[in-house]
């Protein structure tokens, strides 16, 4: 599950800004925390240290030989790397009513009547979840994740109904 993606390099020493793709920043990114990566190669990396700065997620990252990413250089060189924790590891919500980013993504979306909407192609956070959807004509709609909005999710069965408001999905 990507729970990140390196950014621009900060300062001189080798810290990276990440763009946060998890509603628990502080646990996937704590100090000693190991990220896969895709790409693969550029990984395992080891958080080293963790710091917010003006809203934005600051890493320190190591190595899997412990070679701490040092200078701007090293820290531009792993922009755009997505981080990524696996599956197994993440803990069972206690919340029905909660869902992993891995869970929606791929889920048929409908209106109410069962007529398609799309594909859940992704979830964005921006100060609301939002879902990304496909529409089987082309293009994407966002279509914010809230009961009001999207009452059911069914993920044993593959589907969600998006119930808009008027205009939601012509834009």
């Amino acid at each position: 599950m990507v729970v990140g993606r390196i950014g621009r390099p900060h300062g001189v020493r080798g810290q990276v800004t990440v763009e946060v793709r998890t509603d628990d920043p502080d646990l996937r990114f704590a100090p000693g925390s190991v990220l896969l990566t895709e790409p693969a190669p550029r990984g395992p990396l080891t958080v080293e240290a963790a710091r917010w700065h003006s809203g934005t997620l600051l890493l320190t990252l190591a190595r899997t030989d412990g070679t701490v990413v040092a200078d701007r250089e090293e820290a531009d060189a792993l922009r755009n790397t997505q981080l990524l924790v696996p599956v197994a590891e993440l803990p069972p919500l206690e919340d029905p009513e909660s869902f992993y980013d891995h869970q929606l993504v791929g889920l048929a979306a409908e209106l109410p009547d069962g007529t398609p909407v799309g594909t859940v192609t992704a979830v964005r956070h921006e100060g609301t979840e939002l879902l990304v959807v496909r529409r089987p004509e082309g293009g994407e709609v966002l279509v914010p994740f809230v009961t009001a909005i999207v009452p059911t999710v069914d993920v044993a069965a593959g589907r969600l109904v998006v119930d808009p408001p008027e205009g939601l999905l012509d834009l």
